[in-house]
């Protein structure tokens, strides 16, 4: 996570220290030590219900413009899904427990999106859990992750047994066990922030009206985040669209992400609509 802090903290600056205004504020707000707390963490569904307490208590404010930034975590207690469910994965490891994080593209009730929020998982032998602040309760039940396999990066629907537990994930006609299937790797993780940098640049991509200033902050984060990850279809995606609006060349890398998601099992609408027109 330190490298993921570092990112931020080169993005936005008078932010006190992360790691240092993580302890005093949960000293604060619970009356012990973040380091006693995770020295009584034993119990991994326990730590991963006190993981999502945390996150509720001292982030307080949901932000999609800022909320990427640990920077604005500690200045502001914004967070996002991508910073909370590393942020929880950093806490459960720092505890003992094995956990990562997915993307997911279909939630609990059904809704398809492309790559639209990120989720913690805890991983136990051969159940996993899925932790998400965003959630009113810490084991949501999303119906559509992305995940990474022995042979790449996969669209997958979980299994899940009656306690919330996934038990496996259903990918291409046949259901993997959880040993079989991992949580997505840092390069695209670190690749992600860099993907919602360029997301809200403010006059950017997606937000309104946009700015040549703007834009051109959109493409240096978007190339960032595909040089991190070159197999991130969604930073690759968002590439394609800022360089059309820039009257750059574009159609090449909205082919290219169309492959890698047709490759990855699952086409959203966005990249469908890019290639046909």
């Amino acid at each position: 996570m330190a490298l993921l802090v570092a990112d931020s903290y080169r993005e936005v600056q008078g932010a006190p220290p992360f790691m240092p205004w993580l302890e005093k504020a949960y000293a604060k707000a619970f009356s012990e030590s973040l380091e006693a707390a995770l020295a009584r963490q034993k119990e991994p569904l326990a730590a991963a219900r006190w993981s999502f307490t945390l996150v509720k208590r001292l982030l307080p404010h949901f932000s999609l413009e800022e909320g990427y930034e640990f920077a604005y975590a500690a200045l502001k207690g914004e967070r996002q899904c991508l910073l909370q469910s590393v942020l929880v994965q950093g806490l459960l490891e720092q505890a003992g427990f094995r956990a990562g994080v997915y993307m997911v593209w279909r939630n609990p009730e059904g809704k398809e999106s492309n790559l639209g929020h990120a989720v913690a998982v805890l991983r136990l032998e051969g159940r996993d859990y899925l932790v998400d602040p965003s959630e009113p309760e810490p084991f949501a039940r999303h119906l559509g992750l992305f995940v990474d396999t022995r042979a790449g990066y996969r669209f997958a629907e979980p299994v899940y047994a009656q306690d919330g537990a996934i038990v496996g994930y259903r990918i291409g006609g046949q259901v993997l066990a959880p040993s079989l299937v991992q949580p997505l790797p840092f390069a695209f993780v670190r690749s992600q922030f860099y993907y919602y940098r360029g997301e809200q640049a403010r006059g950017g991509l997606f937000r309104k009206p946009s700015t040549p200033e703007g834009l051109r902050r959109s493409l240096a984060m978007l190339e960032k985040a595909s040089s991190l990850d070159p197999a991130n279809p969604l930073a690759l995606y968002a590439l394609g669209l800022v360089k059309a609006k820039l009257h750059l060349e574009a159609r090449g890398d909205l082919e290219r992400a169309y492959r890698l998601y047709l490759n990855y099992g699952h086409v959203p609408e966005g990249p469908k609509r890019a290639v046909s027109r």
